[in-house]
């Protein structure tokens, strides 16, 4: 069973994270943003402050975060290395320890098309930076999620997990040979596995979760790309300059973002959750008529769901309860 159903938000593709904020009162909220200060997470952030919350930016180099947040007064770095399990739980311990409730989590930080790497641990660097170092970070964060009292947890995703679902079978790429685009694709598929999962454990406690496809935007996300690649995407103009058509999923960064304020402020989305969004609105069920639009099956079934948590609970040592 699915909640895949759009719910009619009132915005649309062209939508901006600015238009999906306006008249939302997040002030005496505190929002956490990985990522929060490149890209799609800085236009995040700049959003969520207008409206009023206060925003901590977990960085792996604090300096160039700070430098990118300079004068948007309410944001603050610290340091965080997700693929470092030790630096995840140091930040959560904090932020737990300071009894402040996190009403809003957005987990936007990622890698994409890597060149094969590890981490410490042995798992494969995509997988372990965008899924399993956001994992360690919302369940170390749990207490202050559930002392919210109606807490979200948006979940970056992308139309990306199309290419792939989860092969729980070698989620390493220790049998088959690696691929920079398979391994990415199984990484956005578990994000949008996690936030099923994850909402379903925090619904009891006021926390629901979300993930969501973005858009297709040019960001640093793209650095391991070569010019070729890049060129084939067909996202550039004959000028170099990036084409912008929100009804083909080509995006501003503004319009980009929206998707994931929408998916952490909507009142819309009240008892709602679990859910993979895009164009700010909870995305149907693809299927071949509609061609990249909406969720792929693999990445929105409740099965594969509760195998990745129970799978990535033993990895982490680290569960809701």
């Amino acid at each position: 069973m699915t909640q895949q159903t759009p719910i009619g938000s009132g915005f649309g593709a062209a939508s901006t994270a600015m238009e999906v904020v306006a008249g939302i009162d997040l002030s005496r909220k505190l929002a956490i943003v990985t990522g929060g200060a490149s890209g799609l997470g800085l236009e995040t952030t700049r959003a969520l402050l207008h409206a009023g919350a206060e925003v901590i930016v977990p960085a792996r180099n604090p300096e160039r975060a700070s430098a990118a947040l300079q004068g948007l007064a309410g944001a603050t770095v610290e340091l965080v290395d997700l693929a470092d399990p030790q630096s995840v739980a140091t930040f959560a311990d904090r932020i737990v320890s300071a009894g402040q409730p996190v009403s809003i989590l957005v987990n936007s930080a990622g890698i994409m098309a890597t060149p094969e790497t590890r981490d410490a641990e042995g798992h494969e660097a995509q997988f372990a930076t965008n899924h399993l170092g956001h994992f360690r970070l919302a369940l170390g964060l749990w207490p202050s999620l559930v002392a919210a009292g109606g807490a979200r947890v948006v979940s970056v995703s992308s139309r990306g997990h199309q290419i792939a679902g989860v092969d729980f079978e070698d989620i390493d790429f220790r049998i088959r040979p690696y691929d920079k685009w398979v391994a990415y694709g199984q990484s956005k598929t578990a994000n949008a596995l996690f936030a099923m999962a994850l909402d379903r454990r925090g619904r009891d406690h006021g926390i629901r979760a979300f993930s969501l496809h973005p858009g297709q935007i040019l960001t640093d996300l793209a650095r391991h790309l070569s010019a070729e690649e890049i060129a084939s995407f067909d996202a550039l103009d004959e000028a170099g300059r990036p084409i912008i058509d929100p009804a083909r999923g080509m995006k501003t960064v503004e319009q980009g973002a929206a998707t994931s304020v929408w998916c952490a402020t909507s009142p819309r989305l009240d008892g709602l959750g679990g859910v993979y969004c895009e164009d700010c609105e909870i995305a149907m069920v693809n299927n071949p008529s509609m061609g990249r639009k909406g969720v792929s099956p693999w990445a929105c079934d409740p099965d594969a769901a509760e195998r990745l948590w129970q799978l990535s609970a033993a990895w982490t040592g680290l569960d809701t309860d």
